[in-house]
């Protein structure tokens, strides 16, 4: 295949489990681009968290934030997916309260949560970010009045609580969103016409090149549908093994460099 764009995930992809970016990835992405591929960093990370990689990178990338709902191209955001505020109050009431979990509200460049426990407090370390501890109701009645709406929702928890929530998720009759994990405690909660699959056939189309021409690196849920749309789909060593049973090929871990592999294997020199 002809690669025009490369498409890696973040975490427990391009990063190790310490959160780095290996030097041997670092030099394999940066020849990548070198050759006149496209770069994206397709994450549910905000994009203050992407654009904290990217620096680590030293590489101009595109930034595909938030499961795919806010994509930002040469420092625009050129496309945006939302949901009401309805269904931010119904998530809260029924979910996160009931749960007793905080719920993540993430609006543009923004993160908000219903209050910090040691989940929050872990993310603020990583990605270097105070998030805004808000009285939901207060948030969405001042957003109604501005007619601002969120992109994207999360709830951190335990493993255990995680399955459990989600498979509650998924049995809501009528449901405008769509679900899944980007690690065992991470649940993401996104429009329904939005996934990291959709958001490269967005960005294909804004950059003219066809879904063919793509490379598409993961290893989680949330990385499926990216793993699917790609011309070529990668598995991280590391990966679910939902995932690699739909990769066209499968790397080393996170640890080993194993988006270097890839590239250097896949994507030629």
């Amino acid at each position: 295949m002809h690669c025009k764009l490369i498409c890696i995930d973040i975490d427990g992809t391009l990063l190790n489990d310490a959160k780095e970016v290996l030097p041997e990835v670092k030099k394999a992405v940066r020849r990548q681009y070198d050759k006149g591929r496209k770069i994206a960093l397709v994450s549910g990370r905000m994009p203050w968290a992407v654009s904290q990689v990217e620096k680590q990178l030293e590489t101009d990338c595109i930034k595909v934030c938030n499961a795919g709902s806010f994509i930002i191209v040469d420092g625009l955001c050129v496309k945006e997916e939302v949901m009401s505020t309805h269904r931010m109050r119904q998530l809260y009431t029924n979910i996160a309260e009931k749960h007793h979990v905080p719920l993540w509200v993430f609006q543009g460049y923004k993160w908000y949560v219903t209050r910090t426990d040691h989940f929050v407090e872990k993310e603020m370390d990583i990605i270097n970010y105070q998030p805004d501890i808000v009285n939901l109701y207060e948030l969405a009645e001042s957003w109604d009045k501005a007619g601002i709406k969120p992109n994207k929702f999360l709830i951190a928890a335990k493993e255990q609580k995680i399955e459990e929530i989600q498979a509650e998720l998924e049995q809501w009759k009528n449901r405008t969103f769509n679900v899944a994990r980007s690690s065992g405690n991470y649940l993401e909660i996104f429009p329904e016409n939005v996934d990291k699959g959709k958001a490269i056939v967005s960005l294909c189309a804004i950059l003219n090149i066809s879904t063919e021409n793509v490379v598409a690196i993961g290893d989680h849920e949330l990385d499926i549908p990216m793993i699917e749309t790609a011309g070529m789909g990668i598995a991280m060593g590391n990966a679910i093994q939902a995932l690699k049973e739909k990769a066209d090929f499968v790397t080393l871990g996170n640890n080993e460099a194993g988006v270097a592999h890839a590239l250097n294997d896949y994507c030629g020199f």
